[in-house]
């Protein structure tokens, strides 16, 4: 008896599936590549994250980090005409150290290492059968986009963040 029961518990811990997120594997390559980056440039770097609407808007917020910690921020939004590639502007901002977070708009100051961490806690651990996930990488294999949106959404939904550049201070 002792034998099928543990025959049992056998077949049922390797007949159950394990759920593997979408990405996991280049997303752990991107996450490798980038602590190495980091590392060698001392931790101090910015990056563009931007969002862009289906109706012409358009914001980027350039995020400053220096040893690990966010020391500035500066904003631009506005609108692209119908047809036009120029930006009109709406609003620009600067942030240092001591007025950091004093505006609303733009993005929030995270490090890239929060960034990651949100991506894999969060946008790409969301259920698959409501919502599709996306991840990319840019030329040297770092993250560039990662969220979801939710199915059926027809316009804006993607939750998430988009990163136009990561440049060494």
């Amino acid at each position: 008896m002792k034998k099928i029961i543990f025959v049992l518990v056998i077949i049922s811990l390797f007949s159950c599936k394990k759920e593997v997120l979408p990405y996991s594997d280049e997303f752990e390559k991107s996450e490798q590549l980038w602590n190495t980056y980091k590392n060698s440039i001392d931790n101090s770097y910015s990056y563009i994250t931007y969002s862009g609407s289906v109706f012409g808007g358009h914001s980027e917020t350039q995020i400053t980090v220096q040893n690990g910690k966010v020391t500035g921020r500066f904003f631009i939004s506005g609108v692209y005409q119908q047809n036009a590639s120029q930006l009109v502007i709406k609003e620009t901002w600067t942030e240092d150290l001591a007025t950091l977070n004093t505006h609303i708009n733009g993005a929030k100051s995270l490090t890239l290492d929060e960034i990651y961490r949100k991506a894999s806690k969060e946008w790409l651990n969301v259920d698959t059968k409501t919502n599709d996930i996306y991840f990319s990488t840019d030329t040297m294999g770092f993250i560039a986009s990662c969220g979801y949106v939710a199915k059926g959404c027809q316009d804006d939904c993607f939750t998430g963040v988009y990163i136009k550049a990561i440049t060494k201070l």
